[in-house]
């Protein structure tokens, strides 16, 4: 059944919702009924898990706002340089400083966005973070070094605070590159990371350390990520003199601006069918989510950054904002899940940080 065909028949089937084969989820505010697909939490219970709990909080992943200077095809953030008024605040950012305080179990800070480094508050937070002698790591698209002369010497200041510069990079080649992110991206990333060797990223010795990620350009999941990584040092080293320490290969998941090119070319089912078929159960020990807290801009707790981008929230009663921050009834919680979670198990699984088995 096409997706236009099952939205039609939402409010028909509205009344099955309890069926296990039934799903309803609404994303981009669009609804898809997934009748065909087993329902994901029922998968993860089957392997004992009933519900997923989380591990000790290990990794506060704050989102510092969806500004951007690229509007990528894929993001699921859907940011890019109109999303002005969702950036964090000081206020906020402090109170995120309290908990990382509180928390001892807390070793790593993981700031996204958007370009984090649009944000007015992100050096300062940085300096804060690095006075506490937390691991910082700062997802950059590379190009915001080159978008504007106050991000000229972004290098040298993620070198002052050893900063782990996480980058992401579609491809070793121009066209792979420019049609997932835009025209003169690969040019501005490929001088961004020369710039970042140029400071001691990515070079044996330094401890500054360099990563890659790699998301695939169409509706597939990506190949092994030990494939990828050789052979993205290989061309990067050969065609630039490029280097870095790690490639994350990161399955694309059914959200946003790439949900809308799977209904728009008519490959929602198909991709959702190739998650589904890939699950697989060593992934679930190791999940993102069972050891992080994702933070939005504007201060909402989530159990990761995908459940951010559909407004689901953990599953803590009173308890789902910085103000009302409860680590202990965070560490009891049951993590929320749905059928965008096929994303992050599938193949050889997926995470922030590249495969999980």
């Amino acid at each position: 059944m096409a997706i236009k065909q099952k939205t039609k028949s939402l409010k028909a089937r509205s009344k099955d919702l309890s069926s296990t084969f039934f799903q309803l989820e609404v994303l981009n505010g669009k609804a898809l009924v997934d009748e065909e697909f087993p329902d994901f939490k029922t998968k993860v219970a089957d392997l004992g898990h009933a519900p997923l709990k989380p591990l000790p909080l290990e990794i506060f992943q704050i989102n510092i706002g969806k500004l951007c200077n690229q509007t990528c095809a894929h993001c699921h953030v859907d940011a890019g340089p109109d999303r002005k008024e969702e950036n964090m605040d000081r206020a906020t950012l402090e109170k995120c400083l309290a908990i990382i305080k509180t928390v001892p179990s807390i070793h790593t800070i993981d700031i996204t966005g958007g370009a984090p480094e649009m944000n007015p508050n992100f050096r300062w937070f940085v300096e804060e973070c690095s006075n506490l002698g937390k691991k910082i790591i700062n997802r950059c698209n590379l190009t915001i070094i080159r978008a504007n002369p106050k991000y000229y010497d972004l290098p040298e200041f993620f070198a002052k605070h050893r900063v782990n510069v996480v980058s992401s990079l579609p491809y070793f080649s121009k066209r792979r590159t420019d049609a997932q992110r835009g025209d003169g991206v690969f040019e501005d990333s490929i001088q961004a990371l020369k710039e970042l060797n140029a400071v001691g990223y990515g070079k044996e010795g330094t401890g500054l350390q360099l990563d890659l990620v790699y998301n695939p350009t169409g509706a597939f999941l990506p190949d092994a990520q030990e494939g990828l990584q050789a052979e993205f040092k290989r061309q990067l080293k050969r065609k630039y003199d490029i280097e870095f320490n790690n490639l994350f290969a990161i399955t694309n998941l059914p959200i946003s601006r790439f949900l809308d090119y799977l209904i728009e070319t008519d490959n929602y089912e198909e991709y959702m069918k190739t998650l589904v078929d890939a699950f697989n159960p060593g992934t679930v020990e190791g999940l993102m989510c069972r050891n992080t807290i994702s933070v939005s801009w504007d201060g909402y707790l989530y159990d990761c950054d995908f459940n951010q981008m559909l407004d689901l929230r953990v599953a803590v009663k009173n308890g789902q904002r910085l103000d009302t921050f409860d680590a202990a009834a965070l560490q009891s919680r049951s993590i929320v899940l749905n059928q965008h979670c096929y994303g992050c198990t599938a193949g050889a699984g997926s995470s922030c940080g590249g495969e999980i088995s």
